[in-house]
């Protein structure tokens, strides 16, 4: 399932940024609009694999376990 994210661009005196609202740390800069948003979609694929590469598989260690957590409303 893929999920969506919200980009966020602003415009900075001769420069673009632009981040995404949902990660933290998910940013980047252009001159154009077409190259942020170039920018921010390779930064958001880099950010998401090291994310997977990271994260530990099934075979966790005896102390350290995972659980899902829900959110209710803002």
């Amino acid at each position: 399932m893929d999920k969506k994210y919200s980009a966020i661009y602003e415009k900075r005196g001769k420069w673009y940024i632009g981040y995404i609202k949902e990660l933290a740390g998910v940013n980047s800069q252009g001159k154009t609009l077409k190259e942020v948003k170039r920018n921010l979609k390779e930064a958001l694929n880099l950010v998401l694999d090291a994310k997977e590469k990271l994260s530990y598989d099934d075979k966790m260690p005896d102390k350290v376990f995972r659980e899902s957590i829900f959110t209710i409303g803002k």
